[in-house]
């Protein structure tokens, strides 16, 4: 039969793809009928019988019989002689249905008719792939490491669905094999022409905040809220949490005793430091938390202008800074100011050692080779004799002293 070929072609999806009967017959049907379309210019007078299930197709022509010569659309009527040669008793008005062979479309038809039914079998496919992972938007996912790239990972899921994590959604430290098991945040979905196109990303901040509500029961349940994180992917993250239960305290609970519960979420994220707060509408007390570890000597608020001036005594400039800035910059993030540093008693001298985040080890060390320790110390000697009495290059210490006199005389 000349519809073998079709039927085999659809067997060949349905066995493993997830469409309903229904929607099979409508590929179906739609298939035919653009078929039908294309060779006798319209398709309302037919009539499409489609059995997936036994691969029974039937396709009807409905024709009106007019008298003979009076034929003007041949695709709508038919002559009284050819209708009797279908039945003998057609008479000149009535309707005539008459099956179309597959094989009165033409070898050309059928072949483009196999090909249209596969890509809207694919389409279809496609399409509710899209949906399925639109929906996921923002929910963490897991799948294999099937292919690396130069500029991302190329992952599968267990229904072999192609997940793209790009290197730049990556987390610094992350290191994967083949066949590894990665874990991050659906980010995007979207249709590149037919096929859709799943990004993950490690690095966006809602990735840790789903992390919590897995691992972290109060936050799961809703006990404990997670108001906002802001983070620095792979080195240091900041997250405010709240509960509106007084007898729960929500930084202990998502922490857990030495850190017990905090710790899985820290490994996942390639040791991450991270910072649980809690968060209150109170901006003053709010800054003052943020900027953990340091102990804050007095803030002077401007609200408007959303900036905040902050006094630390000088041993706790360097920790409200952090390394590389990160403590800060994360804590403007998270309370939304902007936050300026000042040191609390600037005829104080402050410790070489509290520059670390700008000067590097060995060069403090060098320092203290010859009883050097502290900002003062340096800034009152020659840059010539430092030179003498170190092994540092002229160059390196005129850029300490820059530093501390950028830092330390401001």
């Amino acid at each position: 039969m000349e519809n073998i070929a079709l039927i085999e072609s659809f067997s060949e999806f349905k066995d493993d793809k997830l469409i309903d009967r229904v929607t099979l017959m409508a590929i179906l049907e739609d298939v035919f009928r653009s078929a039908l379309k294309k060779k006798y210019g319209e398709d309302d007078n037919f009539d499409i019988i489609v059995n997936p299930d036994k691969g029974d197709l039937e396709i009807w022509r409905n024709r009106v019989v007019v008298a003979d010569g009076e034929v003007e659309d041949p695709n709508q009527e038919i002559s009284l002689s050819e209708a009797r040669k279908i039945e003998p008793d057609f008479e000149v008005g009535e309707d005539v249905s008459e099956e179309v062979k597959l094989i009165d479309l033409g070898r050309r038809s059928i072949l483009a008719l196999r090909q249209n039914l596969i890509a809207k079998i694919h389409e279809h496919d496609n399409t509710n792939i899209y949906k399925q992972f639109k929906d996921l938007e923002g929910e963490i996912y897991t799948a294999e490491v099937h292919h690396i790239r130069h500029r991302a990972i190329i992952l599968l899921d267990d229904e072999g669905n192609e997940i793209i994590l790009p290197k730049d959604r990556q987390i610094p430290s992350d290191f994967f094999r083949k066949g590894e098991n990665v874990r991050g945040i659906i980010e995007s979905v979207e249709l590149k022409g037919s096929k859709p196109q799943i990004i993950m990303s490690r690095t966006a901040p809602v990735f840790l905040e789903k992390l919590f509500e897995q691992e972290i029961p109060e936050v799961f349940d809703g006990l404990i809220t997670v108001k906002k994180v802001v983070r620095i992917p792979g080195e240091k993250a900041k997250v405010a949490v709240d509960s509106y239960d007084d007898r729960i305290d929500p930084v202990g609970a998502c922490v857990g005793m030495k850190g017990s519960r905090i710790h899985s979420i820290v490994r996942e994220l390639g040791n991450e430091n991270i910072d649980v707060i809690n968060y209150t509408s109170n901006d003053q007390l709010f800054i003052t938390r943020a900027l953990s570890p340091a102990k804050i000597t007095s803030i002077k608020l401007d609200e408007e202008n959303k900036r905040a001036e902050v006094m630390l005594r000088p041993e706790e400039v360097s920790k409200a800074i952090g390394r590389g800035g990160h403590n800060i910059r994360l804590a403007g993030q998270l309370t939304g100011y902007e936050i300026d540093v000042f040191r609390d008693g600037g005829e104080e001298d402050v410790e070489l050692r509290e520059f670390a985040d700008e000067i590097e080890d060995w060069v403090i060390a060098e320092f203290a080779k010859i009883g050097l320790d502290t900002a003062k110390s340096i800034l009152e000697q020659d840059v010539d004799d430092l030179v003498r009495r170190t092994d540092l290059e002229e160059e390196t210490i005129r850029e300490v002293i820059q530093v501390l006199r950028d830092e330390f005389e401001e």
